[in-house]
């Protein structure tokens, strides 16, 4: 079903999803057997998948059908009860911070990036400033205001960790101070697992800085590992090198401990193969993979041929916790 999409009845069930922009879109979450994960629904495969999603109750079940034969219940998480707050600035909490998945919150601190201001530089996968210019974020999210979204998704909503991403500023921490902050405030406001990304910064001090502030686990995503596929699809990430990455990695593992520390690569291409499975072998070394989620101590799903080739999903998380490769929900 996340191939083919699903054809939804109502719209509208479950919280609002957005077509296109930063983070996750096009999908809806829906659970299914305990599981929440997310579908295409505003995909052209999905317009015409053989799934079909009734109108759900006001609890938010309902049924799932593919080709007139029902195959079971499903349910759509309900939109979160912090999404009606503001702060006292007038600001959506909805703008600062959003409901991944079922328990999961996420946001973007800085929806700006050094890498999107130009065509020369901009990666070409990446929308971070196509939200900003929806209306839908704001461009800096302060420590104060993280704290504030954060304690009030915990005890309204049940959120269980956080997701902490972030536009590259000018300076060689590449992210890594405003992170910390945020980690900080996060944390003396409420007790959550939190997961940071950025690019590697280049004084390897700042590992300890974020762990010191409060971040759990960290991300650091190189994106592709081939040089002609990096200048081409990400020229200004591309100027930090794949070795930067590597010792980065390394020297994450060293901070946060084994399974806390993770690569991010996109590859299909086949003339990548080998060199994507070569730095494979790097991050298995320097025990970058994960083996278990720290958020919810569930083992990670890996059969045979999965312990050889690398990361899965966890088995209750349902968007990229701090130590799993759950997909982006």
């Amino acid at each position: 079903m996340q191939s083919y999409g699903a054809r939804l009845i109502d719209p509208k069930a479950g919280h609002e999803s957005r077509r296109g922009g930063a983070g996750p879109s096009d999908h809806k979450a829906l659970t299914i057997d305990g599981m929440t994960v997310m579908v295409p629904v505003h995909t052209a495969p999905a317009f015409e998948s053989p799934y079909l999603v009734e109108k759900p109750d006001e609890m938010g079940r309902s049924r799932i059908s593919r080709d007139g034969t029902v195959l079971g219940e499903v349910s759509f998480p309900l939109r979160p009860r912090f999404y009606e707050r503001s702060t006292a600035e007038g600001i959506p909490y909805s703008q600062i911070a959003v409901l991944h998945g079922k328990d999961v919150l996420a946001t973007t601190v800085l929806q700006t990036c050094i890498r999107y201001q130009s065509r020369t530089k901009t990666c070409q996968f990446c929308a971070i400033g196509q939200s900003l210019a929806a209306g839908r974020t704001i461009a800096h999210k302060t420590p104060e205001q993280l704290a504030e979204v954060a304690k009030a998704a915990v005890e309204l909503d049940g959120v269980k960790h956080m997701v902490m991403t972030t536009g590259t500023p000018k300076g060689d921490d590449r992210g890594a101070a405003i992170l910390a902050d945020s980690a900080r405030a996060i944390k003396a406001a409420v007790n959550i697992p939190i997961q940071a990304q950025c690019e590697p910064p280049e004084d390897d001090i700042w590992f300890t800085r974020m762990k010191e502030a409060g971040v759990d686990a960290l991300g650091m995503h190189l994106e592709a590992v081939t040089p002609e596929v990096r200048a081409r699809i990400m020229p200004g990430k591309a100027q930090v090198s794949i070795a930067k990455y590597m010792a980065s990695f390394r020297a994450a593992v060293e901070v946060f401990g084994r399974g806390r520390s993770r690569p991010i690569s996109w590859r299909g291409s086949a003339t990548a193969v080998k060199p994507f499975w070569t730095s494979a072998t790097s991050w298995l070394l320097s025990a970058s993979i994960p083996s278990s989620c720290p958020s919810c101590r569930s083992p990670a799903r890996r059969s045979k041929a999965i312990r050889r080739r690398g990361p899965t999903s966890c088995t209750r998380s349902s968007a990229p916790c701090p130590g799993c490769w759950s997909p982006a929900a």
